[in-house]
């Protein structure tokens, strides 16, 4: 006899006509089924205007559809009908993957990836951004400029455009075979026309870490601060399963990209895949996928896979590295209070915190420790402990870390722990601002120059709890602050 796809009873999952318990509540996900990278992401006649990776037929990558969902706060969202579908006998007939959104004197316009093989192909928009039309000259851009398999291996996708001086320039993700990574540089007067000019930039993976330089580089973006640009790539490392985005800090001259300062956007492995835009009031704001941690038949069961992270605000710092933070708009969500000041963290093992708990949760702490101390929060804590996910701050290692050894009694979801390098000035407090989403953390220290984000599939239903603990050195929480956090759904 044949397995059965059912979950057992150590499955985190419900039937899919049931409500999910694991399902986030105030980070975008479409009504149901599989969503990857955000695209298309415009401000549009005062809305701001999300696209993302979609396949409306289920919980899995397939025949990949543009979603398409609205906001007038960045943070509530409306679902509005699929944007791009694949068309038969057509360049996207595949599948129509990831790209961006312009404004071409007026006309929305959609750059998006045709496969297979993957080219470059266009749509343009009404003025509500309801209806498309494919270009008829499509694909715009056909083939990698170099000898498709023997260079590339025929991976050319994710293009990313803006306008510059009158002229619009496009990066796109590429390879090249046994050296790594390349971002490709093209231009054009009508969108329709490209010339391309050279890779912006190359990897070379004989030369590092493999984690760093990366295979595959994926969705590009290209942002201005003015004197700095930032070059956000999302690279594939060694093994293919290893997915990061990294960015690079530099100048912009001729045509040519020089990389100055480079670091890790979020860490933990979940988030991939970013887009940023930059909106009318100057602020760069973006989000990132953040992938599923459970076995793939289980999403299928509970019919939806992949989420988004939150909207994120960028900033380049004096340092050259960038900081990333949630944006202030978030805090519409708030709802019930809770505060804790001048509070000793007791060591291991620790009680929780009286009348502090949930599973859509906001914390704001601040902490104040002796060298070698080892301490940090529990969450999604049961009351006899077995279920629990700690934040943990290694001092020594200067570490911050996601354990997930007992986040959940399933046998089917990732366990491993996730880390990040905090790095701290003698006597600087430790600041953490912690998202809990359901099936969803995202941790910014310091002001978010470090951010960790993963995800835990606690089984039990009074798996609610928070609390405190440390396991060396002594630990004072200076503040500690607690907002239940409200839906973004009707």
């Amino acid at each position: 006899m044949g397995k059965s796809n059912r979950p057992t009873a150590l499955h985190p999952a419900t039937r899919a006509e049931e409500p999910d318990p694991l399902r986030p509540q105030y980070h975008f996900l479409p009504p149901a089924n599989w969503m990857n990278d955000p695209c298309g992401l415009i401000q549009w006649k005062g809305r701001y205007h999300m696209f993302y990776q979609h396949n409306p037929d289920g919980a899995y990558h397939d025949a990949i559809h543009w979603g398409h969902a609205v906001s007038d706060d960045l943070v509530h969202w409306e679902d509005l009908p699929v944007a791009l579908a694949p068309t038969p006998d057509a360049p996207d007939k595949d599948g129509c993957w990831s790209g961006c959104a312009v404004d071409d004197d007026g006309v929305p316009t959609l750059v998006y990836t045709g496969v297979f093989p993957q080219t470059v192909c266009i749509a343009t928009g009404s003025e509500d951004m309801l209806m498309w039309q494919k270009h008829e000259g499509n694909p715009v851009i056909e083939a990698p400029p170099y000898d498709e398999w023997y260079v590339t291996g025929g991976h050319f996708r994710d293009p990313y455009v803006w306008r510059e001086n009158g002229t619009w320039y496009l990066l796109i993700g590429s390879k090249i075979r046994d050296v790594g990574g390349m971002i490709l540089l093209y231009r054009s007067d009508d969108l329709v026309e490209w010339e391309f000019l050279h890779p912006l930039i190359v990897g070379d993976i004989s030369q590092g870490n493999p984690f760093w330089t990366g295979t595959m580089w994926e969705c590009p973006n290209l942002l201005d601060f003015g004197e700095k640009r930032v070059l956000l790539i999302s690279l594939q490392a060694t093994p293919v399963d290893h997915l990061y985005t990294v960015y690079h800090t530099g100048t912009c001259r001729d045509h040519t990209f020089e990389s100055e300062a480079q670091g890790i956007l979020v860490y933990g492995g979940t988030f991939y895949a970013p887009q940023a835009m930059q909106l009318d009031d100057g602020r760069y704001v973006l989000w990132g996928w953040l992938k599923e941690g459970r076995a793939q038949r289980i999403s299928k069961w509970s019919g939806w896979a992949g989420v988004m992270s939150l909207p994120l605000a960028i900033s380049l710092l004096p340092d050259g590295k960038l900081g990333i933070q949630p944006v202030k708009e978030l805090r519409a969500l708030r709802r019930e209070h809770w505060h804790e000041g001048e509070l000793e963290v007791d060591r291991e093992p620790s009680g929780l915190l009286n009348g502090v708990k949930g599973q859509r949760l906001e914390i704001v702490g601040e902490f104040v420790f002796e060298e070698g101390a080892e301490f940090g929060l529990r969450l999604r804590c049961s009351p006899d402990g077995q279920e629990q996910t700690r934040i943990v701050y290694r001092s020594t290692e200067r570490q911050l870390v996601i354990e997930r050894d007992a986040s959940s009694l399933s046998l089917d979801v990732e366990r491993n722990e996730r880390t990040a390098p905090v790095t701290l000035a003698p006597e600087e407090p430790l600041k953490l601002h912690v998202f809990l989403d359901h099936s969803v953390i995202e941790v910014f220290a310091n002001d978010g120059r470090t951010c960790l984000a993963s995800r835990v599939y606690p089984l039990r239903s009074d798996s609610l709890g928070v609390g405190l603990f440390a396991r060396e050195g002594s630990v004072k929480a200076k503040s500690l602050d607690v907002w239940a956090l409200d839906s973004i759904w009707p």
